[in-house]
């Protein structure tokens, strides 16, 4: 299926090079404006974007904004688009308050509108944007919007706390609590929980491709991590930190590698208090009581 939509365009007066694009979700030629664009340091367009085929990978940089777009409309799910090669499309930027510019160009913006009534503020250097910038999506609740990027896929229901952290091509599917990281490409079905301070491992560094999802009605616990798959009503001990490598006991006391339980339903995994083995535990995932909905009504 095609996928056609109109945007507007930042670029850098001087080189062209693509600093960003907004696709409004109506499909509409709305105009954006700041002291950036006044100042001459960027200047401002209309463009049209059409994706031919999303199994192919993004041509450039306005190809790559619109895939970005979707993912955060929740038009498509994490890892439904293709986004090979994506960083060596986008530049990175500077996010200012006055709009985007190229890093070299802060301190030029920052003289040319001296003459406002503006406090110059550079939120972020980065090749990626808030998603709060370009796509407020439907039920969600964020505490802190700077800790979620463009990119970030959040289900209505979902809750992200100000400590939550959500990457690009990653999110939830439904009702979730975010207290913690969820890395590029983890993906976390409805009612789930991760706890403040836990983290679930992501695909861009150290060129690991396994990609971590959690199920349904899982409990990561508060400053845990978990490095490999979790099926449904699992829990993890708060501050247990579950690589794929970790040695695991059984109930019937053989040994196993965490990797060989990745995906499995209904496990409790602890470290034993006295020994400190860590203990996989055939559990009904009721223990912890599971999400508050009221929570989660985010009309």
């Amino acid at each position: 299926m095609t996928i056609k939509r109109i945007g507007h365009r930042y670029r850098d007066s001087k080189t062209g090079v693509t600093l960003d694009v907004w696709f409004p979700r109506s499909n509409k030629e709305i105009a954006r404006n700041c002291l950036a664009l006044k100042a001459g340091i960027i200047m401002g367009e209309f463009v049209t974007v059409e994706i031919a085929s999303v199994d192919e990978a993004p041509k450039s940089a306005e190809d790559a904004y619109l895939r970005l777009h979707l993912l955060s409309e929740c038009a498509y799910k994490p890892h439904q688009l293709n986004l090979d090669g994506m960083f060596g499309l986008l530049a990175n930027v500077a996010w200012t308050s006055a709009g985007p510019v190229l890093p070299a160009e802060v301190e030029n913006l920052r003289e040319a509108i001296a003459g406002e009534t503006h406090h110059l503020n550079v939120t972020s250097i980065d090749k990626f944007p808030r998603m709060t910038d370009y796509v407020i999506p439907e039920g969600v609740r964020i505490g802190d919007a700077d800790r979620v990027r463009l990119g970030a896929h959040l289900a209505p229901g979902t809750t992200v706390m100000h400590e939550g952290f959500c990457n690009f091509n990653a999110g939830t599917l439904g009702n979730s609590m975010v207290e913690g990281r969820i890395s590029a490409g983890v993906v976390v079905a409805e009612n789930s929980d991760i706890g403040g301070g836990a983290s679930i491992m992501g695909t861009l560094s150290g060129g690991g491709k396994q990609v971590i999802s959690m199920g349904q009605r899982n409990l990561l616990g508060a400053n845990a991590g978990l490095g490999i798959s979790l099926g449904d009503d699992c829990i993890v001990e708060s501050g247990l930190y579950l690589t794929a490598g970790t040695k695991v006991q059984m109930p019937d006391g053989s040994i196993v590698s965490a990797r060989d339980l990745s995906g499995q339903s209904k496990l409790l995994f602890r470290r034993h208090s006295q020994t400190g083995a860590v203990q996989a535990i055939v559990t009904d995932g009721t223990l912890w009581g599971g999400l508050n909905t009221t929570l989660h009504s985010n009309d």
